[in-house]
């Protein structure tokens, strides 16, 4: 751990601190699906709770940390802020409702169509060209995406018309996130916890007309404090400073490990057992990720 936050500190090796701060970034984020689970609330409420102490979070350490106070930052922020945080708003109460419909392993690895969208969002927006070697890796992650999608499908269970609208939530989050990526890679000096905390600002303010925080119980504030407060906010702000060292294609790829942390936390909190497509879609992506790390590394270090 020593020499990773040395290696970060350096600044020697961008694209190596890059993946660090994306994979530290997906690790936090890993642990959504198991707060919005744990709430014990309708997706509303979740997002709404979410939105709440994420907001309060971030615009605390901003006020504390930045020299420009939150005024300022937001000010410098500009036009790009308030569009970040939209995005963030759009795929933020898709993943909720997603994770409410369908299975945590499903709505985390459809999320890997990410960095596919990233990189056809970053050439016709950034003019950036996506290397074949990132290329080869989304190639791998969309046939893992596609096997899991085929699970929901062939589904006898009541539930598999809720599955499939859950699986078509999680596209729509998808989008947004990958819109969202380019945004900042296009962006590099506006402050990520800006955007991220405006984000939550807009998800409380849309969800709070609908939500009934009068009758949520101990259990809800404490649960998605934590997450709100904490692990979401926070992976959110890595894997947007991860933009400012690799291309928004590779923050998409490298953010997907997250898939290799959400099922199993699923199965040893809720003993959650995903369908055997997830099984084998989750070996294919998270094998195709573990590839592209290691080559992506030797390159940053060679």
């Amino acid at each position: 751990m020593a020499q990773i936050q040395t290696l970060i500190r350096s600044g020697a090796n961008p694209r190596l601190t890059g993946i660090f701060i994306a994979l530290a970034g997906a690790f936090l984020m890993s642990f959504d699906a198991i707060f919005i689970r744990l709430s014990g609330v309708g997706g509303v409420d979740t997002a709404f709770l979410f939105g709440l102490f994420t907001a309060l979070s971030l615009a605390t350490v901003i006020q504390v940390a930045d020299v420009r106070g939150l005024v300022g930052t937001l000010r410098a922020g500009g036009w790009p802020v308030i569009a970040s945080g939209l995005l963030m708003l759009g795929s933020a109460t898709s993943l909720v409702f997603s994770v409410k419909l369908t299975s945590v392993a499903n709505t985390f690895l459809i999320l890997t169509i990410t960095p596919t969208l990233a990189a056809v969002f970053s050439r016709i927006f950034l003019g950036e060209v996506t290397r074949r070697a990132t290329w080869l890796a989304i190639a791998g992650v969309m046939l893992g995406v596609g096997i899991v999608v085929s699970g929901s499908v062939s589904d006898p269970g009541v539930d598999g018309g809720a599955r499939l609208l859950g699986d078509g939530l999680a596209l729509v989050a998808v989008t947004f996130v990958a819109l969202n990526h380019t945004l900042k890679r296009g962006y590099p000096e506006v402050s990520r916890m800006a955007t991220i905390g405006l984000g939550g600002l807009f998800l409380a303010l849309a969800m709070a007309a609908f939500a009934s925080p009068a009758s949520y119980s101990m259990t809800t504030w404490l649960t998605m404090a934590v997450m709100g407060l904490f692990s979401a906010p926070f992976g959110r702000v890595l894997i947007g400073v991860a933009t400012r060292h690799i291309t928004a294609p590779e923050v998409g790829v490298i953010s997907m490990t997250s898939a290799a942390f959400a099922p199993l936390l699923a199965f040893l909190v809720f003993s959650e057992v995903p369908p055997v497509a997830s099984f084998v879609g989750g070996a294919v992506i998270l094998g195709t990720i573990l590839s592209y790390v290691v080559v992506t590394s030797r390159r940053a270090t060679g």
